[in-house]
């Protein structure tokens, strides 16, 4: 059975591992968990006390808020695991006037499927950064 938190230090390192499957430069579970805590609004996807799913957004506050993760371990893709963590960020984001994020072309239509606009985006990724962002 999955569970849902939203509570921060809902997730040790330690337990939050396989994620970011094909990524350059993958965050460390440490990283990983730090980003989530320290998100305005986050929710895990649990199955035993273990982390299968996660999403994630910062935000002002006020307006805009922008969701840069939401990753579902492979194990268990194709389950609505990913719809769900969805569909709890965006009703914790639910005052917001914006709620964007981009990703790869191919995701797309998932997104579009669940109430988002396509728009057209660009962006700068730094994989380097990842890895001097754990050393800190």
């Amino acid at each position: 059975m999955i569970t849902y938190e939203t509570a921060q230090h809902a997730v040790h390192p330690a337990q939050a591992e396989g994620f970011f499957v094909g990524w350059p430069a993958p965050p460390t579970p440490e990283m990983l968990v730090r980003v989530m805590d320290a998100s305005h609004r986050r929710v895990w996807a649990l199955e035993c006390g273990r982390p299968v799913g996660l999403a994630n957004a910062i935000s002002d506050g006020l307006l805009t808020a922008f969701i840069p993760w939401l990753e579902v371990l492979p194990s268990h893709q194709g389950r609505g695991i990913g719809s769900e963590l969805l569909r709890r960020l965006v009703a914790e984001l639910d005052d917001m006037y914006s709620i964007d994020l981009t990703c790869d072309e191919d995701l797309v239509p998932f997104y579009t499927a669940r109430g988002f606009t396509g728009l057209a985006g660009a962006g700068v990724r730094r994989p380097g950064a990842l890895r001097a962002a754990v050393t800190s």
